[in-house]
């Protein structure tokens, strides 16, 4: 009776172990298939090519015509392109990293016809791939053998990018190519295996390169020190709690009445800002902008994620202050800054330099040291056949170790921030204004920002609470009625909302700054502005 038991249950192990390898094998010949009219396509997979459609340079399809004639803002940018296409041709010919020059030239933006070579170079793509001949087809065929997250792969494939030309048809060479990438990389890092988000790493490269050289560029994002994000991805998200960390460290600093507004509607960094740290802000900012964030990011690392996350809420603080409610806030967040962020991409950049220098200067432009479960304890590129609950697909029934582990961590910020709810401590007399004279300092430093000349629309919309008051502060008095008074010179001289006309007058110590924003259309900006020195600022700055 046992043995016809065993029996049994060995067949129906053997029928579910089939099952999975029949599942996998179909989407893999799929795949294989392509865009063949036999290739089976269910009709809400492929959305129709509507004509009046209009593709940008990036390969994005909106909803508008494209113009007959390009407007003035394109026609300059188009032949600045060209300039600087040709002082990047010279200057790869003599590649050097640590470069001052190359350094200024990718914080301006990578010439989009350039950034194949430099995002390679950056990388270490090619030395990748000369180092390890072969890996990668040997790693796609364990996967199409053994890999157990085919399914989550090809739905995620079937989501990513979809209002791109290249990935829009359904099982087209890229699509093809990302599925290929995530299943193999699900190989050959078997202790990550794969994660959602990494799907949309692995498409941007996709738009530049080819289908191996994405896969190492992809490898270089986890394992290279620079980025690390191995950690992010990982069980338990051991880099992501540490980074969220981080920025409600910095944000409690510099931003006090932004902070305490997002407790009192109850929105957690967390909710905001995943993609932020996942995906490096694809899909929650202009794709334009998106690209220029990545170029630096490859260059100096996660400090520029921290800075950006930072500006992006510098930027946009006076309309945030004026939402009520979590859902607007977040959805301002996630939405409307992907539609439009309101600034140009140079404003943008030049403000995220500003912060990382700030930072810098106060010790937060990195988080604290990785915790050993950060990086990957397995060596790379080693096959481990995995188990047979794996192998059908079966979720686990108990939580791992690092799983409690998040939840707790989730937990402890949610109760964290009930308490902070419930403080009757105001903003003006709470340890961060008058308690801790680091984050004063910190806090008078990040708001000088608003009259730099090179992010000098941030006085729009990063005003803050300049008038702090600090009845136990050190700080001299002459000092502070001097801020005071190069704040009560700041004038709005005109404000045409219906327009969107915006002409700023700043009087700084007798220099005068005029900056006019004319925005009917995102691109047709002029900004003008006069030269002036900001010595004096920096030298308040030293001084508090």
């Amino acid at each position: 009776m046992q043995t016809a038991e065993v029996k049994k249950m060995k067949m129906n192990e053997e029928e579910l172990l089939q099952r999975a390898a029949e599942e996998r094998e179909q989407i893999f010949k799929r795949y294989d298939l392509g865009t063949d009219p036999s290739n089976e396509v269910y009709p809400w997979e492929n959305p129709s090519f509507e004509v009046y459609h209009r593709t940008d340079k990036f390969g994005f399809i909106h909803d508008s015509r494209l113009p007959d004639t390009l407007d003035v803002y394109e026609i300059k940018q188009t032949k600045i392109e060209i300039e600087r296409d040709k002082k990047w041709m010279r200057m790869m010919s003599k590649w050097d990293q640590n470069s001052e020059k190359l350094r200024r030239r990718v914080y301006k933006g990578i010439p989009n016809k350039i950034r194949w070579v430099a995002w390679k170079k950056l990388l270490k793509v090619d030395e990748a791939m000369s180092n390890n001949p072969g890996i990668y087809s040997t790693m796609l065929k364990y996967a199409r053998l053994y890999s157990t997250e085919t399914r989550q792969i090809d739905s995620d494939v079937n989501r990513q990018f979809r209002e791109n030309i290249a990935f829009r048809e359904r099982y087209s060479l890229k699509q093809k190519s990302l599925f290929n990438i995530l299943n193999a990389y699900s190989i050959y890092n078997s202790e990550l295996g794969y994660c959602q988000g990494m799907s949309s790493l692995a498409a941007v490269f996709l738009l530049y390169m080819d289908e191996e050289e994405s896969f190492w560029a992809l490898n270089s994002l986890m394992i290279d020190t620079k980025y690390a994000m191995h950690g992010l991805f990982i069980e338990g998200f051991p880099k992501l709690t540490r980074l969220l960390e981080h920025h409600d460290r910095i944000i409690k600093k510099i931003m006090r009445d932004l902070h305490a507004h997002f407790i009192k509607h109850n929105v957690d960094s967390i909710l905001y800002s995943i993609k932020w740290f996942f995906c490096i802000f694809v899909e929650r900012i202009p794709f334009s902008l998106c690209l220029r964030v990545w170029d630096a990011y490859l260059l100096d690392g996660e400090r520029v994620v921290i800075a950006m996350a930072v500006t992006v809420l510098m930027l946009h603080k006076k309309d945030l202050l004026q939402l009520k409610d979590m859902d607007s806030i977040i959805e301002y967040l996630q939405v409307k800054l992907y539609k439009n962020f309101s600034y140009p991409d140079d404003i943008v950049m030049n403000a995220v330099e500003q912060v990382m220098r700030k930072l810098m200067s106060k010790k937060l432009d990195s988080p604290p040291a990785p915790k050993v479960n950060e990086t990957p304890t397995r060596p790379l590129g080693n096959f481990v056949e995995p188990d047979f609950e794996r192998k059908i697909g079966r979720r686990r029934s108990t939580f791992t170790e690092n799983e409690r582990q998040t939840f707790e961590n989730v937990i402890s910020r949610q109760e964290s921030n009930a308490l902070e709810i419930q403080s009757n401590t105001s903003i003006e007399n709470s340890e961060y204004a008058v308690g801790d004279p680091f984050s004063l300092k910190t806090y008078r430093s990040f708001n000088s920002l608003t009259t730099s000349i090179s992010v000098s629309t941030l006085s729009l919309n990063s005003g803050g609470n300049n008038n702090v008051k600090v009845p136990n502060s050190k700080c001299n008095s002459n000092l502070t009625e001097k801020h005071n008074s190069i704040d009560n010179n700041i004038k709005i001289a005109n404000d045409n909302a219906e327009q969107n006309q915006i002409q700023i007058i700043q009087n700084k110590n007798d220099n005068v700054v005029v900056v006019n924003v004319t925005q009917p259309h995102e691109n047709n900006i002029e900004i003008h502005y006069d030269n002036i020195e900001d010595s004096s600022l920096e030298e308040e700055n030293t001084r508090l």
